[in-house]
């Protein structure tokens, strides 16, 4: 599968307490709770590669999915002329493994076109409950699924025909993948009534990274997910501030995306040094920050629970080396590692293999990272006015 990134988690079915909300971008499928390696990654190059180099590590943690026995469990379905993917699914599922995922030749390959912020689709964020529903969660500002009246907090309950509750979130998405310009027919409920609406596939496209000017010269950085090329649109970003300028960078509802990206964007406010640890099988290797960051300028990190994966190793990294100021509510607590096994039908099995750690040695799974500040409501307003502590602003 040529240019598919190297490495990249994909959401399944999440187990955090009461809130069991999986948040997936429909749309963008590979950025959603993804922390996803580029080319370019501290890791193993080819698939091949990292296959050999878990080969003799520790003993695999519980709630982690066993790659052999996934395969074999394809390779038996694949001889009985059942479906191979199936079975993958069926024994991931066995495994715990909540971050493990499958997926048919075709949805990986699609990946890579998501991850340059390119895609065919709705233009819908959708999130699978832990009763099976699946629900919108956002929509995308006049794409053809806000065009077509949808609205977050519909229930989504059909895909041409097909009912939808209790599918995983990637089956969704395939479902709502197509050509562009074909028709899809969505059936949905909202407010206890039943609708049916036609939206037409679209090719797609999202900018990962804005920044505006505020009048006090403080320069705001918005970073939507880490797709290809935002780490050095947010290091252009910071370059082009005005002098003494402080930062807002806004990683609220960063779904993560390319760690690459990621440690780059850190490195636009770092001079080299540590951005993050993570275990590969009980092996633990290391990521680094790129020398020549603006380490002076003031600088804010604005969060939520949103916040995920990729986004929150550059949030942990400016939090545990003092260089920002984290305002906003805890993040989402993505902090594991998965790993690409292609299986003998062709179909690929992401399965976690680790953990990531913050420069300080937290862990970020499950828990998230608390701000220094804590703001619902307001939270920018909240943020802007930590700048002005710091010396930004009239």
């Amino acid at each position: 599968m040529p240019g598919s990134p190297d490495h990249c988690p994909r959401p399944r079915d999440l187990r955090r307490g009461a809130a069991l909300t999986l948040v997936f971008l429909v749309s963008v499928t590979a950025a959603a709770g993804s922390g996803c390696w580029g080319a370019d990654a501290a890791a193993p190059q080819s698939r091949a590669a990292r296959t050999e180099a878990g080969a003799a590590a520790a003993p695999r943690e519980a709630g982690t999915a066993d790659r052999d026995a996934v395969a074999r469990a394809v390779a038996e379905a694949v001889a009985e002329g059942k479906s191979g993917k199936r079975a993958a699914e069926e024994e991931v599922s066995r495994s715990g493994d909540r971050w493990g995922a499958v997926y048919d030749p075709a949805e990986y390959a699609a990946f890579a076109d998501d991850l340059d912020g390119h895609w065919t689709g709705v233009g819908v964020w959708a999130g699978r409950r832990r009763d099976g529903r699946i629900e919108v969660e956002r929509v995308q500002p006049e794409g053809p699924a806000a065009r077509a009246g949808l609205r977050a907090g519909d229930r989504l309950l059909s895909v041409d025909g097909r009912g939808v509750t209790g599918l995983s979130v990637a089956d969704v998405v395939a479902m709502l993948r197509g050509e562009a310009g074909t028709p899809v027919v969505l059936g949905l409920s909202r407010d206890g009534a039943d609708l049916t609406e036609t939206v037409r596939r679209e090719q797609l496209s999202a900018d990962p990274v804005t920044a505006r000017r505020l009048a006090d010269g403080t320069t705001v950085i918005k970073v939507a997910s880490f797709t290809r090329g935002s780490g050095d649109r947010v290091r252009d970003a910071v370059r082009a501030a005005p002098p003494g300028g402080g930062v807002l960078l806004d990683l609220r509802g960063n779904p993560g995306g390319l760690v690459t990206e990621a440690v780059t964007a850190a490195s636009a406010f770092l001079d080299g040094g540590l951005v993050a640890t993570y275990d590969v099988r009980g092996s633990e290797r290391a990521l680094y920050a790129e020398p020549g960051g603006d380490t002076a300028r003031p600088l804010v990190a604005l969060v939520d629970g949103g916040t995920m994966s990729a986004a929150e190793l550059v949030t942990g990294a400016l939090q545990d080396r003092g260089r920002a100021v984290t305002v906003g509510t805890r993040t989402f607590g993505k902090g594991t590692v998965q790993m690409p096994t292609q299986l003998p039908d062709g179909s690929v099995a992401e399965l976690t293999v680790g953990t990531y750690r913050t420069p300080a040695g937290r862990s970020i799974d499950g828990r998230g990272i608390t701000p220094d500040l804590t703001a619902a409501d307001g939270a920018e307003e909240r943020a802007l006015g930590v700048l002005g502590g710091l010396g930004v602003g009239p």
